[in-house]
């Protein structure tokens, strides 16, 4: 199926919500990580989103060229080209870009994307992340409004974060601390600044607990309970019902099915995977050189074997084991099966 238009996104999103489940969102930062996260979620028979970090944007432009808005195009490119041969329908997204990188990254994006929909074209990407968590939520609200606008002109959805994220995200690094955690009151901010609707359509991440990086199961001190409540107080304040907000959750490596689904069933909708697909890409790699050590290598002057040194055949392992974890992730949150016809 071809890439979400910005129509099959909004259903897309909508279907999560009413259904109460919601989509993995697979970070990639190659062609082979890419098609692993589609694979799975064709086995899956799950629809969901795929997403490129300012670093993976970089490196896909080119590990010494790091040209982060062309990496996004490109990767884009890709995307539209490949998800035609897979029947499932999938979304296109930028991960976290701080402050220091709107203006070389999102906004040019952005800007690009609105000359597409001007010229009766689709934008490149289906949504954007503005992550002002490192600043004050007044700061942070501020440019969101203006990002919303320039989203609204590329018909596209924003992402906000509202709190902040422990762990390191592409080479932020965040406190562990009591600001993980939102309050109702910045709910009812982030609302009156952002709207509820009428101003353009966002998707927006409250932390409850959240780290970034891998993590045993315990370790992170989720309270997705939290969700819950801020949405019941933030839909009394407005009159709008009690899951007003379409939630993501951000770092989730570590967390049980229960805090997971939890968190579901408060109205999160995407949930960002990023640590354990890595792992699961690569770990097939390291079994594939080990196994067969003789092979890769030029021992002793031999000519070692060419199948095996082939870059397609420890990329078809590490692929495997990308898509496995992704239907794994689309099982914990009830996305099998329920992709659009």
């Amino acid at each position: 199926m071809p890439i979400a238009t910005p129509e099959v996104y909004n259903e897309m999103l909508d279907r999560a919500k009413e259904g109460k489940f919601a989509y993995p969102a697979i970070n990639v930062t190659s062609s082979q990580s890419l098609t692993a996260a589609i694979q799975g979620f064709a086995e899956a028979e799950s629809d969901g989103i795929i997403q490129i970090s300012v670093g993976g944007a970089e490196y896909a432009s080119g590990s010494t060229i790091k040209d982060r808005v062309a990496g996004s195009l490109a990767m884009a490119a890709y995307a539209r080209e490949i998800a035609k041969n897979y029947p499932v329908t999938v979304a296109l997204h930028t991960d976290h870009c701080a402050k220091q990188n709107i203006d070389s990254w999102v906004r040019p994006l952005l800007e690009l994307e609105a000359e597409e929909v001007k010229a009766g074209r689709l934008p490149f990407f289906q949504s954007h992340m503005w992550d002002g968590s490192a600043i004050a939520l007044d700061e942070n609200l501020v440019i969101a409004q203006e990002l919303l606008e320039l989203s609204v002109k590329a018909n596209t959805i924003l992402e906000v974060e509202i709190g902040a994220v422990g762990g390191e995200e592409d080479g932020v690094v965040g406190e562990i601390n009591e600001k993980l955690y939102t309050s109702s009151e910045d709910g009812i901010k982030t609302v009156e600044a952002l709207g509820l609707g009428e101003k353009g359509r966002y998707i927006t991440a409250l932390t409850f607990g959240n780290v970034h990086g891998a993590y045993k199961p315990g370790h992170v001190k989720l309270r997705p309970e939290l969700l819950g409540t801020i949405q019941e107080e933030v839909g009394a304040k407005f009159g709008v019902g009690n899951r007003p907000f379409d939630l993501v959750m951000h770092g989730g490596s570590g967390s049980t099915d229960e805090e997971i689904a939890t968190a579901v069933a408060n109205g999160v909708i995407k949930m960002n995977v990023d640590t354990d697909t890595q792992y699961a890409f690569t770990r097939p790699v390291a079994d594939w050189m080990y196994k067969n050590y003789d092979g890769v290598l030029k021992i002793d002057g031999e000519v070692g074997i060419k199948k095996t040194y082939d870059p397609r055949s420890w990329g078809k392992a590490a692929e495997a084991g990308m898509a496995a974890r992704v239907v794994e992730a689309c099982d914990r949150l009830g996305s099998v099966g329920t992709k659009m016809k």
